[in-house]
């Protein structure tokens, strides 16, 4: 498998470094060797890219404001001499963010997580059909990383997740697991006919509805969690209202 990848810094000494490293990675296809993210960003607008190497601090577009222009977002690996510039790459949900002087070790782990993730998003995609508002998954299960290893579960087992920033926290009726993957990222993945987000710090499994309520959703084994306004409505219209009964045959 090859993936596109693109590079950008407006330093050319550093370009070349960077596109020298990633020509060793036989997975990588190197589509641009960028100058500045104005032309990056042309690059993007017209070509498929998976990947992009980018610095943050460039004139007039910044790698940053690059990222945040994108509506399709590739995976970001932003390498840069900055290192305060962290916090708000990965607020920005870059996938690795890499000090400069950048060695080979450190970009190819960056290449592998970036490539780990495009799989298990196309994964999930692959998984997941949507067909009238109903869901056909071709295999029933799922593999995530744990502090003890990598462990295999059902969908169906899950009952909902919980946020605990960077990591999540998922519940079945027996047994609870650290994700150590956030919610936000988790809500990418799984199967958006079969879980739904109901607040910034909960997803559920519909399936699992026993009840719901104005403020709550109580799922079964006596599990309950929270529900705001606006995922309430949505997930009414998205699963509910679809399949209750109606006083009146038309």
């Amino acid at each position: 498998m090859s993936y596109n990848c693109l590079i950008v810094d407006d330093n050319e000494i550093e370009r070349d470094l960077i596109e020298f490293q990633l020509k060793k990675i036989p997975s990588l296809n190197i589509v641009a060797n960028c100058a500045n993210g104005i032309e990056a960003s042309q690059v993007l607008s017209s070509t498929p890219i998976d990947i992009v190497f980018s610095d943050i601090d460039m004139p007039d577009l910044s790698g940053m404001d690059l990222l945040k222009s994108l509506k399709n977002k590739p995976q970001f690996i932003f390498i840069t001499s900055y290192s305060e510039y962290a916090v708000e790459g990965f607020n920005l949900d870059a996938i690795d963010f890499i000090v400069k002087p950048a060695s080979f070790d450190r970009i190819l782990k960056a290449t592998n997580k970036a490539i780990e993730y495009i799989e298990l998003k196309k994964n999930a995609e692959r998984h997941s059909e949507k067909a009238n508002g109903d869901y056909e998954l071709k295999d029933d299960y799922f593999f995530f990383r744990e502090t003890k290893g990598i462990t295999k579960l059902r969908y169906d087992d899950v009952i909902y997740i919980e946020s605990m920033g960077d990591f999540s926290k998922l519940f079945t009726h027996d047994d609870k697991h650290i994700i150590l993957v956030s919610l936000k990222n988790l809500e990418k993945q799984l199967p958006s006919a079969l879980f739904s987000r109901v607040h910034k710090q909960y997803i559920i499994n519909i399936n699992h509805i026993a009840t719901l309520t104005n403020h709550e959703v109580h799922l079964n084994h006596n599990f309950v969690v929270p529900i705001s306004a606006a995922n309430r409505q949505e997930l009414l219209e998205k699963s509910i209202d679809k399949k209750i009964l109606s006083r009146f045959m038309k």
